[in-house]
This record gives structure tokens, C-alpha cells and sequence, in this order.
């Protein structure tokens, strides 16, 4: 349980997710946050007392510092880079560079463009690099620098970075960096080594660690949750949006809770293994973010809630009696809640009852007739529920999908179907309710899984007759196949230009177990010789072949380099193969590539060519505005007018010059996220440290726009 302790209503919006604690001087926390304005203001209370009462409501202008960044925040931290760890310093990010600030001395520590965008900021050690790390996410790229600004650690991700956290994932007591793109995927990286991926149903806008190698995360439609390593504990899903998460200790048991701050203003804490709320409050506003620390310098560690209006609350556990008094209470409203429901439970079942017995009392002396039983929901004692999964080319009015046929053994009715499954219907869950003329014992469910992943799909009939006002619950759960959308040619089609060519030591007949296993056939492949089998994309992607020889060459033909590498990385897991080298041929993409780079090319040369211009109108500006200024001292109006009509039409060029530049920007940006997302996807073709091996030997290409270089290492693996 946490009480309040204080409470601040500082004059200062704050933009959501940007809310950090920093020890400038090595001994108070300060509140730090980004507002409105593309300033970043420091709260330091230690200069007045914030004991004196329980809940106390100050106004701390005084304390307040503001750092001008005059530009648009996309991120703030807090955290020490110097290897003594003694104070803190401030990160701030924009969508153009990175600033690490030392707050105590009011001096840069270190400047650096980010072309590719701040989107979250993380700071300490990662893996076995020696020195701390502020590490920026941006456009599909990670970097981490050291207290000097060194580039020590670089490597792409799929998508545009929402979310970062350093956390012994793997409980070998080094950490490893958590991220979450806007893909829908947390990947897990040790160093520039993905170790693990997960596939959530939106971005993932917010990670912390927890303990003993769990974390929380949210997502951008409202879920929250905590996995244990790869495992899922739990999660849940509310109607707004989750803004920032923490974890702290409430109960003081060691274990921390995952406390959330959503935005309509509440605040709770939930078990980390059952998600059960342990704790709730509310602020007035949308929150901005949680924090920690000793606020008070009283050497208690408090949760410090901010809200976007700039109210902070500050909670710290209860000590045992006001424990015992909010027990006591909670125990009560739940014994309250508890026998609320068992009574709405009790009075539904006795409602089913009465009418059942009403029913009865009309039956015949030779027992009840059809229709009686259909309206008492009676049905035949061996009543199944079957499924079948099969691909509709020719639905009409519908696009090529994937059916789910759903039927019933006998005569009786599908009143209605519920389907649960991540990832692929809006909201998680897709119901059928078919009119009351059109009941029968069938029902069609078209699906269009959008990513190729195996997905359970948990399927509810309400089974009964015709006639029936009460129904049969059946439950059952089938899986579907992760290569879903892609039906076997029927006809001859020319094969791809682009192919995935490498060796396996494996007998054609695994392959062929393979592709049964993941594609969804409606009569499972055999092959006695060489492996040549061939999918048409039900998205409009074009066919795919995938041969093999018996001497254990394999081919994975198509243009879709996504889709190579998520066959590569389907084959890998099934053989178990812990490190894979390929040869791949991607002629399209390359030549999309080698385009890309010179616009690149071309965007920093107009880039420099505005911005030395820009720096030359500065000049002539300040030379015109002393001109100006003389004239009007000296009572020459006319030179004095003339002057200010130059300034005013070498101001146009300059928003003209600003607008340009940043459509520019864009464009750049754009063409970097390109480039990125090319570099994951060749190491997506390959697997354990050739896929390491290829992002950094790409990257280094890219430092000495060496172009051949990088072409040659996407295809071969090396340089």
C-alpha cells in the first residue's frame, strides 16, 4: 500500500513520457521534465524543507531552472556516464541530436547530431563494453556513447524506436537492452546481438525491468503487461492509454510491482506475476510520468507521480499501522465486491431455473416435446464442435484469406462464434452472430493474418436448437500455421529473380516435415527426390519456391527480403541451427540501394549548402541591423527604412531557406530509415554471429561510402 506525502503544483506542462531524476550533485534528485515550450525545466526543493506535513501543497517557482533547447523534445534521462558514478547528468534528445548536459558545472558534456532521430533514451552498462552508455533509439538505429561522446555501440532494429530499458534479461548478471518498435516487436539485445523477439498487437510505447529477469511493458492500444524472460505472465487491456510504467517495491517483500499512469489520471499498482491491482489512485490530469527518489533527503525512497498540468504527488509505503487500518478496509470492499457478484451469479442461474420449470410444467405426460428442449437448451448428449482451416481463392466479394469452417456434428445451431487471437482482428477478438433465419449447423470465418507468425486462435460456440433461449458453451483452440497466407502454385509461374542460397546437413524429407508443419496445405507435401515445391503470397507478394538438393543445397527463391528472412529464420529454428551463413541475390533491392545512397548523397550536400547559407545571411543580418540602427540614431530615416526592407526580405529567405531545409530533413530521414531497415534485413538472413558480423561490416561500409563494399557484404556475408 503507498500513502501520500507530499504534493507540488509546479507552473510548467509536461510532455508525456519525458520525466526523469537526476543527482546533478551528486546527493539530491532533482525532478527533471521536458514541457511544452522545447524547454527542459530542473526542479531542485532541496534549498526549502519538505517534511512539514503529511500531504503538503507548495508553489516552487524559485526552484525551478529552465534549460532553452529551442527545439522539439522527443526525449529525456537522467544517469551518471562517468565510470565513479559520483552525479548525474541530463540527456536530452530531438529529432536532430543528442545533448548531455552537466547541470551542476552549466556546461555541455558532449553534442551530437542524430540524423536518425531521439525517440528514448537508456543509460548504463551494456554487455561487456567497459564504459556506461547513453544510448539513443532512433530511426531504426541504436547508438551508444560514452562521457566523451564516442560512438562505441551501433545496430539497426525493423522499425522506428519507441521504447529502450537496460535489464539482466538473461540472469547471467550483465545486462542486455530491451527495445520496442513501432513493428509490434520487442527485441532483446546483447550488444549488437538480438537474443530474443517477441511479437506483441501494437507498439510498444513503454519498458522497465523488474526483478529476476522480468519486465513490464504498454502498448500504444492500452495493454499492459510483464514478461518473464520470453514467457508472458500476463497482461491487460483498458480503454486508455497507458503513458509511462515503473516498478517499485510497495510491500517491501523484495519483489516490485508494476505501477502504470494512464492517461484520464490514474494511477495503479499490480502484482507482477497475477497483474492483480494492489493499489490505486487518481490525479486531476492525464499522467506524465513516474519516477523515483529520496525527494525529501529524509532516506526514504518515494514514487513520484507527475501529471501533464505539472501537479507531482509523492507516495511512500505505509508503515504497519496504516497498513493494518487500509487492509482492513480494502478486505471489506472486496468481501463487498465478492458477494455483489456471487449474488448477480446466483440470481442468473435462479432465473434459468424458474424458467426452465415453467417449461417443464407445460410438458406433455409423455415428456417434454422438441421444442420445450430447444427452449431449455437441451441437446444430443454426443454434440462435438469441429474446425478445419483451409485457403478461399474465390470467395466472392471478399480478398484470397485464410477460412476458419466451423460446424456442429448433428442438427443443432451455431448461435454465435467468439474468436480470441492477438495480432490479427481489430481489438484482439472477432465475433459471428448470424440472423435468426439464416442458424444452421456451419459458419464461415474469413481471417487475414497481416505478419507471418504462428497465432493460437481461441474459438467459443454457443451451441443449442433453433428455438433455444438458453445455449452450450464449447471452447477449443487451434493453431494457425505461421506461413498461413500462401496456397501451393497450381500453375506454372515464372520463378523469382532474387533467391537465399546455404547448406544444411539434413535429409530433403526435414524440409518437407518443415513445410507441412508451417504452411497450411490441404494435403501434406511428399517428395522422393529433389525438393521443389512452389507458394503463391495470398498479400500480393509474388510466389515463392523453396528447393532443395539432395546433397543439401537449399534455395529460398522470392523478392521479398522481409519474407527471405523469415524463412531463414523458420528453417534455422526447426533444425536447430545455432549460426547459418547464406549467399543471398537480391538484385532489385540493391539497385533501390544504391539509389537510396545517392540521395543520401545529395540531401547532406543541399543540407551544407543551406546551412552555410543560412550562416552567411546571420552575418549580413547583424551587419544590417547596426547599419540600420546608426541611420536611425543619426535621424536618416530614409537610409534607416531602407536598411529594414533589406532585413525584411533577407528574414523571407531565411523561412524560405528554414522550410526548405526541413522538407530536406525529412526526405534525409526517410532515406536513412530505408537504408536501415535494408541493413536488418540482410542480417535477418543469417543466423548467431554471421548476423552480428554482417550489420557491423555494413555499417563500417556505410562510415567510408564504400557502396560495392556494401553491396558485397549483403550478398556474401563478408566483406
Amino acid at each position: 500500500m503507498l500513502v501520500p506525502v507530499f504534493t507540488l503544483k509546479l507552473n510548467h506542462k509536461i510532455n508525456p513520457r519525458m520525466v526523469t531524476v537526476g543527482k546533478y550533485d551528486g546527493i539530491h534528485p532533482n525532478l527533471t521534465a521536458a514541457t511544452t515550450a522545447g524547454k527542459v525545466f530542473i526542479h531542485n526543493p532541496h534549498s526549502r524543507n519538505l517534511s512539514g506535513g503529511r500531504a503538503s501543497e507548495l508553489s516552487l517557482d524559485s526552484d525551478i531552472s529552465l534549460l532553452s533547447i529551442n527545439k522539439g523534445i522527443s526525449a529525456v534521462a537522467a544517469g551518471s556516464l562517468d565510470p565513479v558514478g559520483v552525479s548525474d547528468m541530463l540527456l536530452v534528445g530531438t529529432q536532430t541530436d543528442l545533448l548531455a548536459y552537466d547541470v551542476q558545472n552549466n556546461t555541455d558534456v558532449f553534442y551530437k547530431e542524430a540524423p536518425d532521430g531521439v525517440n528514448a533514451i537508456a543509460i548504463g552498462k551494456l554487455g561487456s563494453i567497459d564504459s556506461k552508455l547513453a544510448i539513443s533509439g532512433g530511426n531504426c538505429a541504436l547508438q551508444g556513447y560514452d562521457i566523451e561522446g564516442n560512438d562505441l555501440f551501433w545496430t539497426v532494429t525493423g522499425d522506428n524506436v519507441c521504447s529502450l530499458a537496460l535489464s539482466d534479461f538473461a540472469g547471467e548478471g550483465i545486462s542486455e537492452l530491451i527495445v520496442g518498435s513501432e513493428d509490434y516487436d520487442i527485441r532483446v539485445f546483447r550488444e549488437d546481438e538480438i537474443i530474443a523477439e517477441m511479437t506483441e498487437t501494437e507498439a510498444i510505447t513503454a519498458l522497465c525491468p523488474m526483478t529476476a529477469g522480468r519486465f513490464g511493458y504498454a502498448l500504444a492500444n492500452g495493454t499492459v503487461g510483464v514478461y518473464n524472460k520470453t514467457s508472458r505472465y500476463w497482461r491487460i487491456k483498458s480503454k486508455n492509454q497507458a503513458v509511462s510504467i515503473h516498478s517499485f517495491d510497495l510491500n517491501g517483500d523484495g519483489v516490485d510491482e508494476l505501477i502504470t499512469g494512464w492517461t484520464n489520471g490514474k494511477i495503479d499498482a499490480r502484482s507482477d506475476r497475477t497483474g492483480e491491482v494492489v493499489f490505486k489512485d487518481n490525479m486531476s490530469s492525464s499522467v506524465a510520468g513516474i519516477v523515483e527518489g529520496d525527494y525529501r533527503s529524509n532516506g526514504n525512497t518515494e514514487l513520484i507521480c507527475c501529471s501533464v498540468e505539472g501537479e507531482v504527488k509523492g507516495f511512500l509505503p505505509a508503515t504497519q499501522e496504516q497498513k493494518g487500518n487500509l487492509m482492513d478496509v480494502n478486505i471489506e470492499q472486496e468481501k463487498v465486491r465478492e458477494m455483489s457478484q456471487r449474488k448477480q451469479n446466483l440470481l442468473l442461474e435462479l432465473k434459468n431455473y424458474e424458467e426452465n420449470a415453467k417449461a417443464a410444467s407445460t410438458d406433455r405426460p409423455s415428456g417434454l416435446g422438441d421444442l420445450d428442449k430447444g427452449q431449455m437448451g437441451i441437446i444430443p448428449a454426443n454434440t462435438q464442435l469441429q474446425t478445419s482451416l483451409s485457403i478461399r481463392l474465390d470467395a466472392e466479394g471478399q480478398e484470397p484469406h485464410v477460412d476458419l469452417f466451423v460446424c456442429t456434428t448433428n442438427d443443432t445451431v451455431l448461435r454465435a462464434v467468439l474468436i480470441f487471437a492477438e495480432g490479427i482482428f481489430e481489438g484482439e477478438s472477432h465475433v459471428v452472430h448470424p440472423n435468426l433465419n439464416q442458424l444452421n449447423n456451419t459458419l464461415h470465418v474469413p481471417i487475414y493474418p497481416r505478419k507471418d507468425v504462428p497465432v493460437d486462435l481461441h474459438i467459443k460456440a454457443f451451441v443449442g436448437c433453433k428455438s433455444s433461449t438458453q445455449f452450450h458453451v464449447f471452447e477449443l483452440t487451434r493453431q494457425l500455421p505461421r506461413f498461413s497466407m500462401y496456397t501451393p502454385c497450381t500453375e506454372q509461374v515464372p520463378e523469382p529473380k532474387s533467391s537465399v542460397t546455404f547448406t544444411v546437413n539434413e535429409r530433403v524429407q526435414r524440409i518437407v516435415l518443415w513445410i507441412n508443419q508451417h504452411f497450411l496445405l490441404n494435403n501434406e507435401l511428399t517428395c522422393d527426390g529433389d525438393l521443389n515445391a512452389g507458394f503463391m503470397s495470398l498479400r500480393g507478394s509474388g510466389p515463392i519456391f523453396i528447393q532443395m538438393k539432395s546433397g543439401g543445397q537449399v534455395t529460398l527463391r522470392t523478392d521479398d527480403m522481409d519474407l527471405a528472412g523469415d524463412l531463414v529464420q523458420a528453417v534455422a529454428s526447426f533444425l536447430g541451427l545455432d549460426e547459418l551463413q547464406v549467399t543471398a541475390d537480391f538484385p532489385m533491392h540493391m539497385e533501390e540501394l544504391k539509389e537510396i545512397l545517392v540521395k543520401v548523397d545529395s540531401f547532406h550536400e543541399v543540407r551544407q549548402k543551406l546551412t552555410a547559407e543560412m550562416a552567411d545571411h546571420s552575418n549580413l543580418i547583424k551587419s544590417l541591423v547596426v547599419r540600420a540602427e546608426d541611420a536611425r540614431l543619426m535621424g536618416d530615416m530614409r537610409n534607416m527604412r531602407r536598411g529594414y526592407m533589406e532585413l525584411f526580405d533577407l528574414n523571407r529567405d531565411l523561412i524560405n531557406g528554414y522550410k526548405v531545409r526541413c522538407n530536406n530533413h525529412q526526405e534525409l530521414l526517410s532515406c536513412l530509415k530505408q537504408v536501415n531497415q535494408t541493413i536488418q534485413k540482410a542480417g535477418s538472413l543469417r543466423v548467431g554471429k554471421f548476423k552480428t558480423q554482417v550489420v557491423s561490416q555494413c555499417r563500417q561500409a556505410i562510415k567510408d561510402n564504400n557502396v560495392s563494399a556494401l553491396l558485397k557484404i549483403i550478398k556474401t556475408g563478408a566483406s
